[in-house]
């Protein structure tokens, strides 16, 4: 009895490489790509990184085909190896006052929220974008929604990039225009504690800052911290980027309450590492983001714990009406009281201006990212099963 092998097919072999996505790759990163892959000579690796990287950054680009300067042969073969792809758009939602929000998928399981704001003074629509850098949280400050949901994972530095590129993709931002930009402005504030995953924020913002792509000035880029305290001076050093302090109350017993990472970083030793932040100057100063809850730190008395507590720092004050979820043990403190809380802060000499509530009708407003519509498409897909049975 004689046996024929089929040798054409090799059932248990494994499976190609999944082509690597160039789109969020630093400039050194991407080098390292093209050298690896056999494709461009160590020699030339860097003016051919730079060439597609202009066409990323730059142009946009989300395609080989377009990138008229390198040759045809060229492009055919660098498609074989890579793409230059955008995560999944699972919800795009328009507010009713312009703001916008995008549900963004990088994997399975693995969603977040990105939110661009346009700035109503500004005449020419100009706007900020809030961006993730966590899918989910640890710090389960009590009045944010957005930390009810347990952490998933860190963003890598290409899906926080992503978020802007898909904005921008969205906003008709491409390409990169130096002036009258809509996407203007950067900020982390959405889903997720920066200063947790430091080195993926720190590379994304080097993308992001680059001169030859989407070149937001560094100063243009704020990261917001809860107050992890050992990394504040680094990210000054690493980021050069503008700092903002998630604060919420004067006295560290209401603190570790409100943000119960005050326990571990308390209120003196926070202040002193934004003393200490690398640059920090009337012409560079500290935010302090203060939530307007009624009847827990919102009195006169309060305010003039603040601007005692916060004396000598170059600062403003971001006072921000509380954004109510369902369940949530707090109300917003009405709006006689938020004014003469920032009447006390400027006289004072801070500027203390209050923070206009936008999105609230697509749950993008300060507090309420993912974790509201990710409740909105549960309870659809329940409806859903119920009716289908």
């Amino acid at each position: 009895m004689s046996v024929t092998l089929d040798l054409t097919r090799a059932p248990h072999a494994p499976a190609p490489p999944a082509p690597v996505n160039l789109a969020g790759l630093s400039r050194a990163e991407l080098k390292a790509a093209l050298v690896e892959s056999g494709l461009v000579a160590p020699e030339k690796a860097r003016m051919r990184a730079g060439q597609l990287w202009r066409w990323i950054h730059h142009y946009g680009l989300t395609s080989f085909d377009g990138m008229s300067d390198i040759a045809k042969e060229a492009r055919a073969a660098l498609a074989e190896r890579f793409v230059i792809a955008r995560p999944e758009v699972v919800e795009r939602q328009v507010s009713q006052d312009g703001t916008r929000k995008w549900l963004i998928r990088f994997a399975p399981g693995v969603e977040a929220e990105t939110v661009f704001i346009p700035e109503v003074a500004q005449s020419r629509g100009q706007g900020a974008l809030c961006v993730s850098s966590q899918v989910g949280c640890t710090l389960n400050c009590t009045f944010c929604h957005t930390g009810t949901q347990p952490l998933v994972r860190n963003l890598t530095a290409a899906e926080i990039v992503a978020q802007i590129q898909v904005a921008r993709d969205d906003l008709g931002e491409w390409p990169s225009p130096k002036e009258d930009r809509r996407l203007s402005n950067i900020v982390f504030m959405g889903m997720g504690e920066p200063l947790y995953n430091l080195d993926n924020v720190a590379q994304a913002i080097d993308i992001l800052a680059d001169n030859e792509g989407i070149a937001i000035s560094r100063r243009r880029i704020t990261v917001s911290t809860s107050g992890v305290v050992p990394e504040i001076g680094k990210l000054g050093e690493r980021t050069q980027a503008m700092l903002a302090i998630s604060l919420h109350a004067t006295r560290d017993e209401l603190r570790d309450t409100l943000v119960p990472l005050n326990r571990r970083y308390p209120i003196r030793q926070l202040l002193d590492a934004v003393r200490a932040y690398p640059g920090l100057s009337n012409a560079k100063r500290a935010t302090f983001e203060y939530v307007m809850l009624k009847g827990v730190n919102d009195s006169p008395a309060d305010a003039r714990a603040l601007v005692k507590l916060i004396a000598g720092i170059p600062a403003k004050i971001n006072l921000i009406p509380f954004n109510p979820w369902p369940g949530s043990p707090y109300e917003c403190s009405d709006r006689r009281t938020i004014e003469a809380f920032a009447a006390i802060v400027n006289r004072a000499g801070y500027a203390a201006p209050v923070r206009k509530p936008r999105g609230r009708d697509i749950l993008a407003a300060c507090g309420q990212l993912k974790s509201e519509s990710e409740k909105l498409r549960a309870s659809a897909r329940r409806k859903a099963a119920a009716q289908d049975g």
